[in-house]
């Protein structure tokens, strides 16, 4: 690495030490990552590359790692290092949630449940299951889908609170279109989990939409 290179690499770091990161921009940011994968050479041409071709940085670290290699200088390292930033950031927020009362921490798991399923390129539906004190005991993915549809069996929902001895859960999924809008399959199949579980002691608190047009909940749209 020539010297110019190496200067720039430590003051951005020292930078960043100095502000807790929040004095660079997002292109700086993506450089100390990619710095990370790559010990030598400028990096900057590629972070700028990777926020021309995904608008933010949210979309460079949630773009699938197929995507990411077709920017120049990204290889299996690079894709590494910005899908470790993802899951940190995801630990910190899940690590927020777990084993807590969710309705008095309300916000902070709307957070979590948009930074790990608001980019995803297909359909996921995961169930949240909380205690007879509303605290968060479990956080599974529970079914995998298509663009636009996830097939939710509710039966097998309720029977996996029950497993678990939960008496309440909250149903959430992701909109890949961008719409957290919900569909009339959205709310039926809500219902058939709420009238499942309402047979067996288990409650829906409520079901979120997450997609990157926003977050929307069931219980404060009335639909629960």
């Amino acid at each position: 690495m020539d010297a110019d290179h190496k200067g720039h690499r430590q003051r951005l770091r020292e930078r960043f030490l100095a502000s807790d990161g929040h004095a660079l921009p997002d292109y700086e940011l993506l450089e100390l990552i990619l710095c990370m994968a790559q010990p030598r050479g400028d990096v900057k041409p590629t972070a700028k590359a990777l926020l021309r071709a995904f608008k933010t940085y949210a979309q460079v670290i949630n773009a699938s790692p197929a995507q990411l290699k077709k920017i120049p200088g990204v290889g299996d390292s690079a894709v590494t290092a910005l899908k470790v930033a993802k899951e940190s950031a995801a630990r910190l927020l899940r690590d927020g949630v777990m084993n807590q009362p969710v309705l008095s921490n309300w916000q902070s798991l709307l957070d979590y449940c948009r930074v790990e399923m608001a980019h995803e390129k297909t359909e996921q539906f995961r169930v949240l299951f909380l205690n007879a004190k509303n605290i968060l005991i479990a956080d599974e993915v529970q079914q995998r889908g298509t663009v636009n549809h996830t097939p939710i069996y509710p039966r097998e929902v309720i029977k996996r609170a029950l497993d678990l001895g939960a008496t309440a859960i909250i149903l959430v999924h992701n909109h890949p279109s961008g719409d957290p809008e919900p569909s009339r399959d959205d709310i039926d199949m809500t219902k058939d989990v709420r009238d499942a579980g309402q047979k067996m002691g288990v409650q829906v608190h409520d079901h979120i939409i997450v997609a990157t047009g926003g977050i929307t909940s069931f219980k404060s749209q009335g639909l629960l």
